[in-house]
């Protein structure tokens, strides 16, 4: 996932279990791989990456899904812009890389030429520097991203697989991007490049982050980017009686991932999230972190929201929203505070999950739960909100933050500090 300046706190530390089912052991095997030191953190231009589109591909044509690349091959090549807006930052403008894409035909004559489009994106930072947010001594060690996004692209595999026996009606395309953390690039290229109509697209599923499933919270955004959405994602959580997860499904479909190209092309997006966590974009984002039996039960319900997508026989109903005022992620990320915000909607503000060890939040008293609704004169009720304050302030500011706990208000003094 693209970077997202409100950050972090202290690490999961998820255990692997001693009993994993054969379809966990399968996933385990594909996330160590993905996310080995080996793979050098799968920054664009390096043989890592690589490595990892070749596996990829082999998976896809072991599962059985025919090349969507082209020429017949898995593979859609392309080469970064030096104008690009992370090109000069990341030093990649001009270098090539390349989208995975299989196909999976659809059974039904009058439907297969409609297609439901699961993606993620495999690539990560690399040695670390632009996008990262370790202690600057952290530049050139390896950043693994297994949570950003080798768990991603490894439930991408994992519905693949839950799907390719099925013989669903409509044509299922599976793309794995690359280029995500640089702004999105290999999904915007596949909207302008598409190996398939994009008037084509019935819908268009991401997963990005999707391995640190806690007290089973999954986010689900692009909620609103249907009518029909909110009743068929609640349906198939409560299918067999009981909710499988804590949904928080709501919102349009931009946001900082790939589901924001297809929304832009005006394409209904639904993009799978277990949130934020003190890791990411750190040199500890490691395998060992992730909860692969709550990745297997995401993958769970991204086959379940498919295959009921490629078996409806009506249209869904579009809804467009204008692009936000502001992309997180993009062009300086003002002063640091170091919350981790809850990805959720949080009516009113901000709430965060909690605060990095030592950080100007930690030493202000922000606490898990807080709801932020105003950074010095801003408002705050959203996390664009938050970012545009944060934008406007420099290292060394002092500001008063306002925060709901519970039913109270207080009024917290910060003194902000420098990003690494």
């Amino acid at each position: 996932m693209m970077l997202i300046p409100l950050l972090l706190s202290s690490s999961l530390g998820f255990q692997v279990q001693d009993t994993l089912s054969p379809a966990a052991h399968r996933a385990l095997t594909d996330l160590k791989y993905l996310a080995a030191d080996a793979r050098e953190g799968r920054g664009v231009g390096t043989r890592g990456l690589a490595e990892a589109g070749d596996y990829i591909a082999a998976a896809f044509k072991q599962i059985g899904l025919a090349p969507g690349g082209a020429a017949g091959s898995y593979f859609q090549t392309f080469t970064i812009a030096p104008d690009a807006p992370a090109a000069a930052h990341a030093d990649v403008g001009g270098k090539s890389t390349r989208n995975v894409v299989g196909v999976l035909r659809g059974r039904d004559r009058a439907r297969r030429g409609q297609v439901i489009v699961i993606g993620a994106h495999y690539d990560h930072l690399g040695l670390g520097g632009f996008g990262a947010l370790d202690d600057p001594d952290s530049t050139g060690k390896v950043h693994n991203g297994a949570d950003d996004n080798a768990s991603g692209t490894t439930a991408l595999l994992e519905v693949a697989r839950r799907l390719a026996g099925g013989g669903l009606p409509r044509t299922v395309v599976f793309i794995a991007f690359s280029g995500e953390e640089l702004g999105d690039l290999g999904s915007d290229y596949f909207v302008k490049h598409p190996t398939i109509p994009m008037d084509s697209v019935y819908a268009m599923l991401n997963m990005d982050m999707v391995g640190r499933l806690r007290n089973a919270k999954l986010i689900v955004s692009g909620a609103a980017t249907t009518q029909e959405f909110p009743a068929l994602l609640d349906s198939l959580n409560q299918a067999g009686g009981a909710p499988h997860f804590d949904l928080r499904a709501s919102g349009d479909g931009w946001g900082p991932s790939d589901q924001a190209s297809f929304y832009g092309a005006r394409r209904p997006v639904l993009h799978f999230f277990t949130d934020l966590h003190a890791d990411y974009h750190r040199t500890t984002d490691d395998w060992e972190q992730i909860n692969i039996v709550g990745l297997e039960q995401v993958a769970d319900f991204v086959a379940s929201t498919a295959t009921a997508l490629a078996r409806r026989t009506e249209a869904l109903t579009f809804v467009n929203a204008p692009p936000p005022r502001a992309t997180i992620g993009g062009g300086g990320y003002g002063a640091y505070l170091g919350t981790i915000p809850d990805m959720s909607e949080s009516p009113g503000g901000v709430r965060i999950t909690g605060t990095r060890s030592g950080s100007p939040a930690d030493q202000a008293g922000l606490k898990a739960g807080d709801i932020i609704t105003a950074i010095g004169t801003k408002v705050i009720a959203n996390l664009y909100d938050m970012t545009d304050a944060l934008r406007s302030h420099q290292a060394g500011d002092t500001v008063v933050i306002v925060v709901k706990r519970d039913t109270t208000e207080l009024r917290l003094t910060a003194v902000l500090g420098k990003r690494s």
